[in-house]
C-alpha cells in the first residue's frame, strides 16, 4: 500500500516518519499528474507546491489555523491532505470538487481564492479578528504564481507590517512572481539564520544582553550592524522595511527546511515573511519545460502530455485581427495584466512589441494607465477576462468613462466559462459594462462578427467600447457585420432576443418550433447598449409575445430594460419570458451540463415557449402540421 492511501487527514502526515515525507511528495505528484489528466485542472502550478503544502500541514492546524491561498488553484495537494482524495475524480465536475478553495467543502478551506492578490488582506482581516476576539491562532497566506505582481498584495502587505499582528505571508516564488536571490554567501547566510542552533543562541544571547551592564547597548550595536550586512547580501530590505522578519530563501522543495522555517515564523509572533523558492511544474518533465502550457490543461494522455489546441477560438481570432490592425494603425496598441497567450496576443508582442504591454496582475492600473494613453491620442485595446475586469470598474467609471476615452475593451470569457466555477464565470459584465454611461457595448456571435465589431471599434468608432466575446469555438451562426441588430428567423407567435453566441441555441429552439408549426421572430442584437428599440418593439407588436435570452446574471440584463421599456411605452407583451441566470452566482461544470441547469439550451428554450402558448395557438399548430 502506498503512504498515500492512509493519508485521510492532515493528522497523518504529522505523524509519517520524517525520512518518508519525499516519498509522499513523489506520491502526490503522481497522483496528481493522472487525476488531472482525466478531469482536467491546473496542474503545474500545484506540482510545484507540493513540498511546500505538506510542511504546512507539518507545522499547523488547518482546521484551525487559517491557511488563505493565493491564487487558489495550487491547493490540490491541500485537498488530498485533507480527506478529499475520495472525491478528487469529481474535480471541476458538475457537483464535485471545486477546483478551487471552498470553505462550504471543508473546514480546512479557509477562504475562496479564485482572483489574485487579495490573501495578504484576507489574512490580516483574519488575524485582527483574532486579536478582537482574544484568541490564539495562526494564520498563513501562501501567495505565488504571479500574485505578487498585483497591487492589491502591496496595498495588503503596507498595512500588515505595520500592524504587528502575527502573520505569516508564504511567497512561492516560482519564478514568475519575484526574481530569485542568487550566490552562495546569499544561500548560506540565510541557512545559518535558519539553524536551530542559531535560533537557541540567538534568543540566549538577547536575554544575556538585557541583563548585563551596557548589555543593550551592544546588542543594538550589533543588531543594526547585522541589519546592514544582511540587507546587502540578502537584498530583502523591502519586506523588513514594510515590517516584517523575512526568512528565507529557503528550497521550496526541501520539507525538513521547510519544517524549520515555518516553524520558526510561528514561534517569533510577528509578521513574518517566508521565502520559498519553487519550480512550476517539478516532477513532471513535460509541465517543467513548458509550464504555461500546463498551467490549466484539459483531459490529456499523461505518457504523450497536453496537444496543443490549435483550433480556432474567439481568443485566438481577437489575436489574429490585432495583428492585422496594427498594421494600419500605428497608434494602436494592445494592453493585458497577466494573460498575453490566453487573450491571443503573443504574435502581436512579437510584431509590434513597443506597443504591447502586459502589466501583470493589475486589472486597474491596465485600464488606467489606457485612460492616460487615449488621453494622449493613442488607441489602446484592453483585453482582459470579463471576470477579472470586474477589478477595475472604477476605472471604467471615473478614468475612461467621465472623460470619454476611445478606450477599446476586449472582454474575453465573457458568459459561462464552465469548470472553474464561481470565480471565474463571466457573468456579469454585461451589467457593468452596460451600467457606464457614453460605453458601446458589442457582443458578436461568430468569428467574423468579431472581426468587424472589433475593427469597426478601433477605426470607426469614438469614446470607450467593449467587445465581449465567449470562450472557445464558433457555432452554427457564422455571419459577420456590425449591425444593432439582425432579424434571423420571421415568426407571428413569439419575439425572441438574444446576443452573442447564445443566438445558436435560439436558432435551434426557434426551428424547431417551426417544425410544430409555431413561428417566431429571432431577433439578434449586435450591441446590448445601445439596443436597438425599435426592431424589438416593432416585433413584438406583431407576436404580443417576448422571450429574452442571455446567458448573464437578471440584476442589470437586456431583458429588465426591455421589460421596463415596453411598460414605459405601454407595449407589454401579453407573455414575458427572462431567461438568464438570474441572481446567483454559477458553480463550476461542464458548459452544456450547466446552460441545461439554467434552461439556456435549445431544448429547454423551445419547451418553455410552447408550454407558455395557449392550446388555440398550439392546435393551429398542429392543424398545419397535419395539412403540411
Amino acid at each position: 500500500m502506498s503512504l498515500l492511501d492512509n493519508i485521510r487527514s492532515p493528522w497523518d502526515v504529522k505523524d509519517l516518519p520524517e525520512e518518508e515525507l519525499e516519498k509522499l511528495a513523489a506520491e502526490l505528484r503522481e497522483y496528481l499528474v493522472k487525476a488531472v489528466s482525466k478531469t482536467g485542472g491546473h496542474l503545474s502550478a500545484n506540482l510545484g507546491a507540493v513540498e511546500l503544502t505538506i510542511a504546512i500541514h507539518r507545522v499547523f492546524d488547518t482546521s484551525r489555523d487559517r491557511l488563505v491561498f493565493d491564487v487558489g488553484h495550487q491547493s490540490y495537494t491541500h485537498k488530498l491532505l485533507t480527506g478529499r482524495r475520495g472525491d478528487f475524480d469529481t474535480l471541476r465536475q458538475y457537483g464535485g470538487l471545486s477546483g478551487f478553495p471552498k470553505p462550504s467543502e471543508s473546514v480546512h478551506d479557509a477562504f475562496i481564492a479564485g482572483h489574485a492578490s487579495a490573501a495578504v488582506s484576507e489574512a490580516l482581516g483574519m488575524a485582527r479578528a483574532r486579536t478582537m476576539d482574544g484568541e490564539n491562532y495562526s494564520v498563513i497566506a501562501l501567495v505565488g504564481d504571479g500574485a505578487m505582481t498585483g497591487g492589491l498584495s502591496y496595498e495588503g502587505l503596507c498595512d500588515a507590517g505595520v500592524s504587528r499582528e502575527p502573520l505569516i505571508v508564504i511567497l512561492n516564488d516560482n519564478g514568475i512572481s519575484i526574481d530569485r536571490n542568487v550566490g552562495g554567501m546569499a544561500k548560506y547566510l540565510s541557512r545559518l539564520r535558519l539553524r536551530r542552533g542559531y535560533r537557541k543562541f540567538k534568543k540566549f544571547y538577547r536575554k544575556v544582553m538585557n541583563v548585563l551592564p551596557g548589555g543593550k547597548f551592544v546588542y543594538r550595536f550589533n543588531h543594526k550592524l547585522k541589519e546592514s550586512l544582511k540587507r546587502r547580501i540578502l537584498k530583502c530590505e523591502m519586506f523588513e522595511d514594510l515590517g516584517f522578519t523575512y526568512l528565507g530563501p529557503v528550497d521550496g522543495h526541501d520539507i525538513p527546511e521547510l519544517v524549520n522555517v515555518l516553524e520558526l515564523a510561528r514561534d517569533l509572533g510577528c509578521p513574518t515573511v517566508v521565502h520559498a523558492i519553487t519550480k512550476k511544474g517539478k516532477g513532471y518533465q513535460k509541465a517543467e519545460e513548458n509550464p504555461y502550457l500546463y498551467h490549466g490543461v484539459g483531459k490529456f494522455d499523461p505518457a504523450t502530455g497536453v496537444k496543443e489546441d490549435n483550433d480556432p477560438s474567439f481568443s485566438s481570432v481577437f489575436g489574429e485581427e490585432m495583428v492585422k490592425l496594427g498594421e494600419n494603425n500605428k497608434k494602436l496598441c494592445a494592453i493585458t495584466a497577466a494573460m498575453t497567450p490566453g487573450t491571443g496576443l503573443v504574435e502581436f508582442s512579437k510584431k509590434y512589441p513597443s506597443r504591447f504591454y502586459d502589466v501583470g496582475i493589475c486589472e486597474e492600473h491596465a485600464l488606467s494607465m489606457a485612460a492616460g494613453m487615449a488621453q494622449q491620442g493613442e488607441t489602446p485595446v484592453v483585453a482582459i477576462y470579463s471576470t477579472f475586469m470586474q477589478r477595475g470598474y472604477d476605472m471604467l467609471l471615473h478614468d475612461i468613462g467621465i472623460l470619454g476615452e476611445h478606450v477599446v475593451l476586449a472582454v474575453d470569457r465573457a458568459g459561462i466559462v464552465g469548470e472553474d466555477g464561481k470565480t471565474h464565470q463571466g457573468i456579469f459584465d454585461v451589467s457593468y459594462l452596460r451600467s457606464v454611461p457614453g460605453m458601446t457595448v458589442y457582443s458578436p456571435a461568430s468569428f467574423q462578427e468579431l472581426r468587424d465589431m472589433l475593427s469597426h471599434a478601433v477605426n470607426e468608432m469614438r469614446g470607450p467600447v467593449a467587445v465581449r466575446y465567449p470562450r472557445g469555438g464558433e457555432g452554427a451562426y457564422k455571419d459577420g457585420g456590425t449591425d444593432a441588430s439582425r432579424l434571423l428567423r420571421e415568426g407571428e407567435d413569439f419575439t425572441i432576443v438574444t446576443y452573442g453566441e447564445t443566438v445558436n441555441d435560439v436558432l435551434a429552439a426557434a426551428d424547431a418550433l417551426r417544425e410544430k408549426g409555431i413561428t417566431a421572430d429571432v431577433l439578434k442584437l449586435g450591441t446590448i447598449k445601445p439596443i436597438d428599440f425599435d426592431a424589438v418593439f416593432s416585433s413584438v407588436r406583431k407576436t404580443g409575445r417576448l422571450m429574452v435570452v442571455e446567458e448573464c446574471v437578471f440584476p442589470g440584463c437586456v431583458g429588465m430594460e426591455l421589460a421596463a421599456r415596453l411598460t414605459e411605452a405601454s407595449m407589454s407583451p401579453r407573455m414575458l419570458i427572462l431567461r438568464n441566470l438570474g441572481d446567483n452566482y454559477v458553480t463550476h461544470g461542464a458548459l452544456k451540463r450547466l446552460r441545461e441547469e439554467y434552461r439556456l439550451d435549445a431544448g429547454s428554450i423551445e419547451k418553455d415557449i410552447y408550454d407558455s402558448l395557449p392550446d388555440r395557438v398550439k392546435n393551429r399548430g398542429k392543424d398545419d402540421e397535419k395539412k403540411a
